[in-house]
């Protein structure tokens, strides 16, 4: 006899959204149950999360609080949910994102199909040559005070699907869970880590924000990935316009502008005369400040304004390279060594070095030092110094160029 339920939800949906999760891999949630050991019994697992969600009894369990360190200090919280909880919020934000994503602003470049960080930074990139000024933008917490019932108003104005809705609510206010079991009640904002957080969060500053300032600011483009942007403008003038406006336009909206972080940048390169106290800002792990280049018709040098790797990225990249374990056994091959980073020095060449990539490669010879080190505590023979140890390593990129990925973009390792 066939299951009648009070909601339609298909079956493949269900197995289509496993697919993804087990695709993002991820760890396991408060039941402690891992992907792995998820798949073991899939079927029986996926079979529960469609009976659930299809007669209305989901509910989602405590989303586990894991806290992990920013790049700048401190720590950002993030929320692990179950691997069920990631296939049923899957299915609902799949839903999700067919209905609401052709709504979206062109210049929101966060979480979207056919979108990136990268375009991002080039349309930064090219609008901060047009435009002098910039309002480098921070919200305070805005995951954590996301108003539960403002943004419930913004999905129904798009979603009548029932069940969609209930499932969503539920989420909003499913607890956190501490490392050390405490549950912690949520009235508001989405946890950091969820798979129906971005999408919600690019609806409420799609209306906040992007819809808001291209009717008010119209002449102001801005980037917007997640909730971190920036707004370019023509004149200091109307950069603390947009700033003042912004900030109502937040606590109207139950935000709050970052003061210390949000700040006024003036875009300052040859061509543009006057000096002002910010002359840099970051944005998504680049720094924009004035930079020479040079000019490859006249071969002369002149100040431009342009993104290179930041600093903060730099130092997170660096604890990478510390944390890396092959570099520190000395009872492995240096082919072990390659295996083991050049998968993590490939995506940063492939992100860090779109703009900009000197200042990459000058970090990138810190690389090559370290595997000196390596070296140095191995071999007896380049033990004496790290001049030998970079005459040792310069040989074997002379026989096998290929070896390191860092050293088939031109970072191979000098002597004096």
């Amino acid at each position: 006899m066939k299951e009648t339920k009070p909601f339609t939800i298909e079956k493949k949906q269900i197995m289509d959204a496993y697919l993804k999760v087990k695709a993002n891999k991820g760890a396991a949630g408060v039941d402690a149950v891992s992907i792995l050991e998820f798949e073991q019994d899939y079927r029986k697992h996926l079979y529960r999360v469609w009976n659930q969600m299809s007669s209305g009894s989901y509910m989602p369990p405590a989303v586990k609080l894991v806290e992990i360190p920013k790049k700048d200090g401190g720590v950002r919280p993030l929320g692990v949910p179950t691997v069920s909880d990631r296939i049923a919020q899957t299915v609902v934000a799949t839903l999700l994102g067919e209905k609401l994503d052709p709504l979206f602003h062109e210049d929101s470049y966060g979480y979207r199909p056919e979108k990136s960080a990268i375009q991002a930074l080039e349309k930064a990139r090219k609008r901060c040559w047009t435009y002098a000024w910039v309002l480098d933008l921070d919200i305070k917490s805005f995951f954590d005070n996301l108003p539960h019932e403002l943004l419930m108003k913004a999905v129904r104005k798009h979603i009548d699907c029932k069940w969609a809705l209930l499932y969503i609510e539920r989420w909003l206010v499913a607890p956190l869970q501490k490392t050390d079991g405490t549950i912690v009640a949520r009235t508001k904002g989405v946890p950091q880590g969820s798979v129906i957080g971005p999408i919600l969060s690019n609806l409420y500053l799609h209306y906040v924000m992007d819809t808001w300032l291209a009717r008010k600011f119209p002449q102001c483009p801005f980037e917007r990935f997640a909730d971190d942007s920036i707004v370019h403008c023509v004149s200091e003038r109307e950069v603390k316009e947009v700033k003042e406006a912004l900030e109502f336009r937040f606590k109207e909206c139950g935000l709050e502008m970052h003061e210390e972080k949000t700040k006024i940048v003036y875009c300052k390169d040859s061509n543009r005369r006057g000096h002002y106290h910010n002359v840099s800002f970051d944005f998504l792990g680049y720094t924009f400040m004035p930079r020479e280049a040079e000019n490859t018709v006249r071969k002369v040098s002149f100040t431009c304004w342009l993104p290179a790797v930041s600093g903060k990225s730099m130092t997170s990249m660096r604890k990478k390279i510390k944390a890396w374990k092959t570099l520190r056994t000395s009872g492995c091959q240096i082919e072990d060594i390659a295996k083991e980073i050049n998968p993590v020095v490939r995506a940063w060449i492939n992100y860090y070095g779109k703009f900009y990539i000197t200042k990459l490669k000058n970090f990138m010879r810190e690389i090559n030092l370290r595997i000196v080190k390596w070296a140095r505590s191995k071999y007896l023979k380049v033990r004496p110094s790290e001049t030998k140890g970079l005459k040792w390593l310069k040989r074997i990129s002379q026989k096998q160029p290929d070896l390191f990925t860092h050293w088939t973009v031109g970072v191979l390792p000098t002597v004096g």
